[in-house]
């Protein structure tokens, strides 16, 4: 399966760098509005056979126009939502709560699973319900997926699953409003992140910049 991870298009809480991950969140700018509206002739030469989005109002609308253009319902899944920030919602991604917030993410990538973020979810419980989501779509059938999720979500998903991607990548390479990693599975179930935001991936062992901040959620 060829798997198409969309972030949503820019909500105002993204322009005023908040943690804003909880249900039913903000809609689109005119801005995120535009964006949503670009990604059928963005994603043309994909022949999508299905569309996801999470439950949260900015992916359902980014996900619409794409989905209309290429004649399919959104499938709806709880699992693709945001990771939850529990206490730290709707504080300013630059916060020190904010940086932690992401350490935590990106330490569930590493294999330390069993953080929880404070008032939220434990990286256990967020890669089940996104593995889930994943596994759904496999076993449809599909050959080739859309998902529109969020730029943590899809972040610390493929630093954790992606072969190829290793952490300093990922936390390298915040995912712009609309930005999309493509990945592909092997017979063997082994995923491999093709391009990042339109840039080929390279082998995890040629590394990427470390040091750069990283996004806030969203």
């Amino acid at each position: 399966m060829r798997l198409l991870l969309v972030r949503h298009g820019e909500t105002p809480s993204n322009v005023d760098h908040l943690l804003d991950t909880a249900v039913p969140g903000p809609g689109l700018t005119p801005l995120g509005e535009a964006q949503a509206a670009a990604l059928p002739e963005a994603l043309a030469d994909e022949d999508i056979e299905a569309v996801y989005a999470s439950p949260l109002l900015r992916t359902r609308l980014t996900a619409a126009p794409l989905a209309a253009a290429v004649g399919l319902e959104v499938l709806v899944r709880d699992g693709i939502r945001e990771i939850s920030a529990g206490d730290l919602e709707m504080l300013p991604g630059e916060s020190p709560e904010g940086r932690e917030y992401m350490r935590t993410v990106f330490a569930w990538a590493a294999g330390d699973t069993a953080l929880r973020i404070p008032g939220g979810e434990s990286g256990e419980e967020a890669l089940a319900r996104y593995d889930a989501v994943i596994a759904e779509a496999a076993a449809s059938g599909a050959r080739t997926v859309a998902m529109v999720s969020h730029g943590a979500a899809i972040r610390m998903w493929t630093a954790a699953r992606a072969a190829n991607i290793d952490i300093p990548f990922a936390a390298a390479r915040p995912l712009k409003n609309t930005g999309v990693i493509i990945l592909e599975n092997s017979p063997s179930g082994i995923w491999k992140a093709v391009s990042w935001q339109g840039a080929t991936v390279r082998p995890a062992a040629e590394g990427g910049p470390t040091g750069e901040r990283v996004e806030t959620a969203g």
